[in-house]
């Protein structure tokens, strides 16, 4: 039997878990009848608006701050019922703020996260310290290991406390916004360690503000808001526009992220809908957030020409809009051009995105208007009509655009070329 067994009817005792916790502070109620469970070797992500309580459940799970009501079990053994040390032997967690007003050397502060293991009068051992440098070089920090921890940078500094956490060995992980510090590719680089260690074993509840990101790395969702569980699950079930709209009071378009079945959240902007019909050119994900981007805003949208199967061609479908699309390393026949090209005609802009390719050189000459994402394709396609922006401020940008030359005097290439991608 496992020593996650209870005995009965085989059934799993779940790694973490809490029950009805209530916590009040202050006169004021923060939490209420919150319920959390993660089984070994999972990751849970707590998302919800600023102020939803993510951080106070943490505290909670961590036996740092005690409930009003609820119990706390750590691989079902009550928490209450364990010393500090016996607790810091079985959860790890990371602060939210990163400040650090030591001098220490990161060596030195990761050698912290060891102190569970040690008596009063004990030493370090070379077990702790290859325990410090294998946390090190897994948070990636192992080359600032004589530095001063206050001479990094906040990401850095994330990064070393991550490492701290690894450093205790514990079955059970809490982290507060472990991605907050961190630019894009460290924040990828930081989930993906979590999600290895979950596959090694330890469990993981991690308050995460990028639903995009919590989508994509965490097996479930809790999401939280005035204190209280909105919703909890697998995320392709959570995350949906009604419980968003629920918990974050603003609306939000959720289709799939490019590659994955792990939900997509746009969020939809405040402003006035964009009365406005865009043709979008380009493929990949930069293309597919375009076409998201742009129906979010209230956009009529068309795409093409594209490989069928492309991520722009498969969001495209996914939210109803026209496109057209060729076999995958097929030529451009002069009928998808034509139809391409008349769609990016009638369209009041039309918004490059992504790898245009030659083939749809003569569908972008066909603009009256034309909206460029910031990215590679950019220089290709850039004139004096071109206004280059972000997708995030795509809607905006189309909307801000000079009124449009006669569409009748541009001239549009024709012919039967087979220019490939």
């Amino acid at each position: 039997m496992s020593d996650h067994d209870d005995g009965h009817a085989g059934e799993a005792i779940p790694m973490l878990e809490a029950n009805d916790i209530a916590v009040s502070l202050g006169g004021t109620q923060i939490l209420s009848g919150v319920d959390l469970t993660a089984e070994c070797g999972s990751v849970v992500g707590l998302v919800g608006p600023n102020g939803a309580g993510k951080t106070t459940v943490l505290r909670t799970l961590r036996a740092t701050l005690s409930p009003d009501r609820g119990t706390v079990r750590v691989a079902g053994e009550p928490i209450d019922d364990l010393s500090t040390k016996e607790v810091s032997r079985r959860v790890a967690s990371t602060p939210q703020a990163t400040t650090l007003s030591f001098d220490f050397t990161v060596e030195q502060t990761v050698e912290m996260g060891r102190t569970p293991h040690l008596g009063r009068f004990d030493r370090a051992d070379e077990d702790d310290y290859d325990a410090v440098q294998a946390a090190m070089e897994r948070a990636e920090v192992a080359q600032f290991a004589d530095r001063p921890v206050t001479s990094l940078s906040g990401g850095e500094r994330q990064r070393v406390l991550l490492a701290r956490a690894l450093a205790q060995e514990t079955p059970v992980l809490l982290l507060d916004e472990p991605t907050a510090n961190l630019d894009v590719n460290h924040a990828v680089r930081t989930l993906e360690l979590v999600a290895d260690l979950a596959a090694e074993g330890k469990t993981a509840v991690a308050a995460i503000h990028d639903l995009n990101l919590a989508a994509r790395y965490c097996d479930e969702l809790v999401v939280l808001s005035d204190g209280e569980v909105r919703a909890a699950g697998d995320p392709r079930d959570v995350l949906t526009s009604e419980t968003l709209g629920d918990a974050f009071d603003a609306e939000a378009l959720v289709t799939r992220q490019p590659g994955t079945d792990a939900p997509l959240v746009t969020p939809l902007p405040d402003r006035d809908p964009l009365d406005a019909a865009v043709h979008v050119v380009g493929t990949g994900g930069q293309a597919a957030a375009a076409v998201a981007r742009l129906v979010a805003a209230g956009s009529s949208v068309t795409v093409g020409v594209v490989p069928a199967g492309d991520a722009a061609a498969e969001r495209a479908r996914e939210l109803d809009c026209p496109v057209v699309t060729v076999p995958p390393f097929a030529g451009v026949d002069s009928n998808a051009r034509e139809r391409a090209t008349e769609l990016a005609r009638e369209a009041d802009a039309v918004v490059v995105a992504g790898d245009v390719g030659d083939a749809n050189q003569s569908v972008v000459a066909a603009a009256s208007r034309l909206v460029a994402v910031a990215g590679e394709g950019v220089p290709r396609i850039e004139s004096e009509r071109t206004t280059v922006t972000t997708v995030e401020s795509l809607p905006e940008a189309v909307a801000d655009l000079p009124p449009a030359e006669d569409r009748d005097e541009r001239a549009v290439p024709s012919g039967e070329q087979q220019d490939r991608y």
